[in-house]
């Protein structure tokens, strides 16, 4: 399928925040309340519509164990984009965010667009992270912020899209070289206007267990 740009984008965070769930309901409109942990990194891709230019998102969903960063650090290398996870329910997993932050900053781009995405906002009446705490952080590093719920899809589509429009401005804007492959931008055949989802295909895979 033609498409102007090809962005792409890692997923991270700590294991069990619900990478893998966005991921799905963005590429498949679906949600899974028991979701395999991921082994390694998965991929998922999804055409959208920026300025009536098709552009491909190719996102690598990244494992969150500590025994995998030396794999899923390659996946840094190369990447236009970056969804940096937590879970609004399990304040460690915000406490986690400076050194994912670290390791990333170390094996990436230095243009790099940050989304920063408090996930699980169903989960409301659990809450342990306050949403002027994932504000006040994404002002501090200069990220965009978002929460968004994977189980019912609330915010899902605009933080992959919103990172998807700022990576696109710096290109109007002139910002990013188009021949280095190290910004994580391919230019595509040609141009379109639709946007059409294509199915995720797993990467690798093993006994997993829970998400949201």
């Amino acid at each position: 399928m033609s498409y102007a740009y090809l962005f792409k984008y890692v997923i991270i965070g700590d294991t069990g925040v619900g990478k893998s769930c966005l991921l799905l309901q963005f590429t498949d409109d679906r949600f899974m309340a028991i979701h395999d942990l991921t082994i390694g990194v998965e991929f998922g891709a999804r055409m959208i519509s920026i300025d009536n230019k098709k552009i491909k998102l190719q996102i690598w969903d990244t494992a969150g164990q500590e025994s995998f960063r030396s794999i899923t650090r390659s996946y840094y290398r190369g990447a236009a984009g970056a969804l940096l996870v937590y879970d609004i329910t399990r304040r460690e997993t915000f406490n986690h965010l400076n050194s994912w932050l670290e390791d990333v900053h170390k094996h990436s781009s230095s243009h790099m667009v940050f989304m920063l995405i408090g996930n699980k906002s169903d989960l409301e009446n659990r809450r342990a992270v306050r949403k002027e705490e994932g504000e006040a952080f994404a002002r501090e590093h200069g990220m965009v912020f978002m929460e968004t719920s994977a189980k019912t899809a609330t915010n899902v589509r605009e933080a992959f899209l919103g990172t998807a429009r700022t990576i696109y401005k710096k290109i109007q804007d002139g910002e990013l070289d188009l021949t280095s492959e190290g910004n994580g931008i391919k230019i595509g055949p040609s141009t379109g206007l639709h946007e059409s989802p294509l199915r995720q295909r797993p990467m690798a895979s093993g006994d997993r267990s829970g998400c949201c």
